[in-house]
């Protein structure tokens, strides 16, 4: 079934219209303790640019912005993009804007993509659309993370289990760490194979 992406606009709007924090992602362990996972099986200590779309209220953003030179982060909900803007507004290298992915993609290369918590709002075609702009934009030396909830998301016809096996189908690059718990999935991929051990120890 295709997305409608109005629809999927007004859904975002409604929930931000209501609350700045609707998935409770702040103080909800489940949540930090996400957002720690993620971070943890990121391949490299920092990276030179990174993208993130939906980006929400910008709690992994200001996480990420620790870890990058330079990250843009994007949301289909101007609401998000305000509240993601005021929470990282001491980071001066991170530019948060209003953004459709899969139609419209940043510029350039990236070292780290992020896709975290949107893959069920996307159906087939637009999935696919992503990972050919990751393909393009990539670095040589760039990471892909992806985690999503596993539990089914009323009105929605994925989830994370779904989403992440269509990925792994595609990606066509070495899958680097998978984590899973009855909560989430978590898949890193990477365009160098080596452990994290083994890009630190010398040849």
């Amino acid at each position: 079934m295709k997305t409608d992406n109005n629809n999927t606009k007004q859904y975002f709007d409604s929930l931000y219209r209501d609350s700045d924090d609707p998935w409770k992602i702040r103080g909800r362990w489940y949540e930090r303790r996400k957002r720690a996972l993620t971070l943890a099986s990121l391949p490299h200590e920092r990276y030179a640019r990174a993208f993130e779309p939906g980006c929400g209220n910008g709690e992994l953003t200001a996480l990420l912005a620790a870890r990058c030179e330079e990250l843009i982060a994007t949301d289909i909900s101007e609401d998000a993009v305000a509240l993601t803007r005021r929470r990282v507004a001491e980071f001066p290298h991170v530019k948060a804007e209003p953004m459709l992915v899969p139609d419209v993609w940043p510029a350039g290369k990236f070292d780290l993509v992020v896709v975290s918590e949107i893959g069920y709002y996307l159906d087939e075609p637009q999935l696919w659309h992503i990972v050919e702009h990751i393909r393009r934009t990539l670095s040589t030396d760039g990471a892909v993370v992806a985690c999503h909830w596993r539990r089914p998301i009323e009105g929605w016809s994925q989830a994370g289990d779904e989403v992440h096996a269509k990925l792994r189908g595609r990606m066509s690059l070495p899958l680097l760490c998978h984590y899973w718990d009855d909560d989430l999935v978590l898949d890193v991929w990477a365009t160098d194979p080596r452990s994290v051990y083994l890009r630190e120890t010398p040849a």
